[in-house]
């Protein structure tokens, strides 16, 4: 590839990623109902799953849970979802691929998973990782509920 294309296709890079994507979000009480991050049900784990990256702004990444969508993030936004104790397969889509992140959840516990944007080959992709409490928190607190 010629130094001309190359800087093209870089200035066509940033130029997609400078805008911003969004995505139907959820009322600001039920937002800030969660954040305040009560104990699920004693029957129930909880799951928080959040983008507070600004990498990819553009981007707006599927989030599946045990092959069901839950919806599409945008930057700085999170999802809820009641999970039933026990074994789940966190997805998110990715360039060729979706990644997936296994979950061993535990009644009456929360879980924190931070999605985030890595760059592709053509383009971005997104990958998740299981956080830690405090860690979590801090990055829901940063973001808004999404629908």
């Amino acid at each position: 590839m010629s130094k001309k294309s190359m800087m093209c296709a870089a200035a066509l890079s940033v130029a997609l990623l400078s805008g911003c994507a969004s995505v139907p979000m959820e009322s600001n009480e039920k937002d800030q109902e969660l954040k305040t991050f009560p104990a699920p049900p004693q029957d129930q784990a909880g799951l928080y799953i959040f983008r507070d990256s600004s990498m990819g702004p553009i981007l707006k990444k599927t989030v599946k849970v045990d092959d069901q969508v839950i919806g599409e993030t945008a930057i700085n936004t999170y999802f809820y979802r009641p999970l039933a104790p026990g074994a789940h397969v966190l997805a998110t889509e990715s360039e060729f691929s979706d990644n997936k992140l296994n979950l061993n959840a535990e009644a009456g516990k929360n879980y924190y998973v931070r999605q985030y944007i890595k760059f592709g080959v053509f383009v971005g992709g997104a990958n998740l990782e299981q956080v830690s409490e405090a860690e979590g928190q801090k990055g829901v607190a940063s973001t808004k509920l999404a629908r």
